[in-house]
Formats: structure tokens, C-alpha cells, sequence
């Protein structure tokens, strides 16, 4: 018995330290995370300036308007506004913590393994929140004040209201950078060994399915914006059972080798 509370006592020592990392790794992030907000704060106006492009463009030239019909909603637009951008610019030092953490506990192999992922994650964000900002968004929004007009003898308006409108920028940006990832996540899946090619490309015509009902569900509730996200996605789903088998005839030709392998006493020999 006292043999069995000794081996408690010293498996404690390991868990305290990595609680304590983990919370001097979160304190970090949180710190950088409330940096970037308030330098995000100062520059609220013009980064605001910057997301309003696409509806500017889209109204004839001087005729459009942004409103707010409550007094404090301008106000917490920009909050919302320099916390929106403020996880974008701390995201980097974020996921370097996230990283600090986790690096430790891979081997070297699982290492080399992860960074092209660790690469791609945010490469593929900023593309797919760029199609957003510079084509979609565009391309909507032009749709939508084209029901500008005349009924029954009455003007009718487009009149935006400032938070609506910044929640529906949200929308489009989080919606498309995030559904851009699927490439990563089908190849994590892949190496893990929970999922084959061959398993992949027998539900392709789920999988096309599931990526409409995604993109219903993500954009706004019109069909431009659905079909200019799920055709991106329908070509990465495709681009990724390309690297798959591109990553399979690799692995094919590789000599095979007992780097890795469990010795007998369980444990992994690098």
C-alpha cells in the first residue's frame, strides 16, 4: 500500500507541471489575444472601412447607406469589430503556444508529419476568406440591391443596418475560411488510419451532398452564395483524394524499414 501511494505521489509531480505549462501558455495567449484587441480598437474605423468595400462597390456610385437604429450599435460594432480582427491578429502567437505545448510529447517523425498541415491550415484560411471578400461578397451583394426599385407605387430600399451588416461580413469570412480546411482534415483523417481513398471516393456522391447541405447552411439564404461555396469545395474534396493517392504511391515505394517500430517491452524506439 505504501509502495502503490509513493508511485501516486510521484505521477503527480509530471500532471502539476503540465497544468501549470498549460495555464502559462493560455495566460500568454489570452495577453496577446487583449493586445491585439485594443490595437485592433484604435484602428476599428478603418478596418470597418476595409470590410465595407464590397457593399460600397456594389451600390451606384454615392447612393449607398449604412444605418443604425440603435444608439449604442455603432458603438459595439467596433468592439465586435476589433475582437473579429484582434483573433486574426493574435492567432499566429496563439497557435505557436498551441504548438509549444503539444511539440514536446510527438516524435520527430509526428512532427515532420504535422507541419505541412500546420502550413496549410492558415494558407487555406486566408484563401477561402479571400474569395469571400473579393468575389462573393461582390457578387451578393450586387444580387441583393438589384430588389431595389419600385412596388406598388412605393420606393423600396436597401438601408443595412451597421450591425447586421457586419454580422453577415462575419458569416461569409468564418464560413468560407473555415470550410476551406477540409482539405486538412480529410488528409489527417487519411493518415490516422480512419479513413482510406478508396473509402473517400466510394461516398464521393455523400460527400457532395453533405457539401450543399453545408453550404446551405453557412451562407446566406440565396443560391449564388451556396454554389460559390460548395463548387471550392467540391474541387478540394477532389484535390484531397488526389494527394491521397499521390501520398499512397509514395508510401508504395518507400523501403520498408523498423524505424518505429514497438520494441518488446512496448515502448517506441525512435
Amino acid at each position: 500500500m505504501v509502495l502503490k501511494i509513493k508511485e501516486i505521489d510521484e505521477s503527480q509531480a509530471p500532471l502539476l507541471d503540465h497544468l501549470i505549462e498549460l495555464r502559462t501558455r493560455l495566460v500568454r495567449s489570452v495577453i496577446a489575444l487583449a493586445v491585439a484587441f485594443f490595437v485592433c480598437l484604435y484602428f476599428s474605423e478603418d478596418i470597418f472601412s476595409f470590410l465595407v468595400q464590397p457593399l460600397t462597390q456594389a451600390f451606384p456610385q454615392g447612393e449607398g447607406r449604412l444605418i443604425y437604429t440603435k444608439l449604442y450599435e455603432a458603438f459595439f460594432v467596433e468592439i465586435k469589430v476589433a475582437l473579429f480582427a484582434a483573433f486574426f491578429v493574435s492567432f499566429p502567437i496563439i497557435a505557436n503556444q498551441l504548438w509549444a505545448f503539444v511539440a514536446p510529447g510527438l516524435y520527430t517523425k509526428e512532427k515532420k508529419a504535422l507541419l505541412p498541415f500546420l502550413v496549410a491550415t492558415p494558407v487555406l484560411f486566408v484563401a477561402g476568406a479571400s474569395l469571400a471578400y473579393f468575389v462573393v461578397m461582390p457578387t451578393a451583394f450586387k444580387w441583393f440591391i438589384g430588389f431595389q426599385g419600385t412596388r406598388g407605387g412605393l420606393k423600396l430600399e436597401a438601408l443595412p443596418g451597421t450591425g447586421d451588416y457586419l454580422d453577415l461580413v462575419m458569416q461569409f469570412i468564418l464560413a468560407f475560411g473555415i470550410s476551406f480546411l477540409l482539405p486538412v482534415l480529410l488528409l489527417l483523417l487519411n493518415r490516422a488510419g480512419i479513413v482510406s481513398r478508396a473509402q473517400m471516393a466510394a461516398a464521393r456522391r455523400y460527400a457532395i451532398v453533405a457539401i450543399f447541405i453545408v453550404a446551405a447552411i453557412a451562407t446566406p439564404p440565396d443560391v449564388i452564395s451556396q454554389l460559390m461555396l460548395a463548387t471550392p469545395l467540391i474541387l478540394l474534396f477532389e484535390g484531397s483524394l488526389l494527394l491521397m493517392w499521390l501520398t499512397e504511391r509514395r508510401r508504395a515505394k518507400e523501403p520498408v524499414t523498423d524505424e518505429g517500430a514497438p520494441d518488446q517491452a512496448g515502448t517506441q524506439v525512435e
